[in-house]
């Protein structure tokens, strides 16, 4: 860099340095022009020189404030960036159990729903076999109650009867039933009795369909005594 002397008496060159050498030199031509040779300095340099030092100073204060501001700036976002690393990690493994808790939760309710299938038709049988026994009159005998397919269940029913009415009545207290709906009769003849040949008994189908009622119009029975379970927990399980 080509530096000028504006000092007077000053000698003009050439210097290579840093930035500031020029401004060095300066203030080393300023000081030797104060103190040798008893002569003064102009001036009209001062202002000049005084600028340029404020400038300088604040140059350089400047720019350590913006590198230690810099330098703080980058310590505070390494901090932030392992803290949320460590966010991360933690969530990534709160996500997995969750998701495997999700899982878990959907294959249970998967088997409580066939379970809950099954069970709805453990009882389908045993209502339709007691409806139907408890609905037979007098000089009726029943032979058969079978499936005869189809959702909703139908079922089929065939006896024999002393009489047409003894048919009518049984089919009357059928139709009364929660279980049972549209029962009709599928067939209706006289035949002679096995027992007695001489005597005509009718021979009948009746055919019918299962039907769930409300459950407000069921009794339900519980399957454990309240309090004799309540108890049981209460009591003392373990020995001496």
């Amino acid at each position: 860099m080509i530096e000028v002397n504006l000092l007077p008496g000053g000698k003009k060159g050439t210097a290579r340095g840093g930035p500031l050498a020029g401004l060095a030199a300066a203030f080393k031509a300023r000081g030797s022009s104060r103190s040798g040779g008893g002569g003064s300095s102009s001036p009209g340099a001062d202002p000049y020189m005084a600028f340029f030092a404020i400038a300088a100073s604040v140059l350089i204060g400047y720019t350590v404030w913006a590198y230690l501001g810099v330098n703080g700036e980058h310590e505070e976002l390494e901090v932030a960036v392992e803290e949320e690393r460590v966010d991360s990690v933690r969530f990534a493994d709160l996500i997995e159990r969750t998701n495997l808790l999700s899982a878990r939760n959907d294959s249970i309710a998967q088997r409580v729903s066939i379970i809950q299938e099954i069970d709805a038709g453990r009882y389908v049988w045993p209502h339709v076999l007691d409806e139907v026994a408890a609905a037979v009159p007098d000089y009726t005998w029943l032979r058969e109650v079978l499936y005869a397919g189809g959702d909703p269940v139908q079922v089929r029913v065939n006896g024999r009867a002393g009489s047409i009415y003894a048919i009518t009545n049984f089919m009357r207290r059928l139709e009364a039933s929660r279980f049972l709906r549209a029962v009709q009769m599928d067939r209706a003849e006289q035949v002679p009795s096995d027992a007695s040949p001489g005597e005509l008994v009718y021979v009948f189908e009746l055919v019918m369909t299962y039907e769930t009622p409300p459950f407000e119009e069921l009794e339900t029975v519980p399957l454990f005594d309240a309090g004799a379970l309540s108890t049981q927990i209460a009591a003392p399980t373990g020995g001496n």
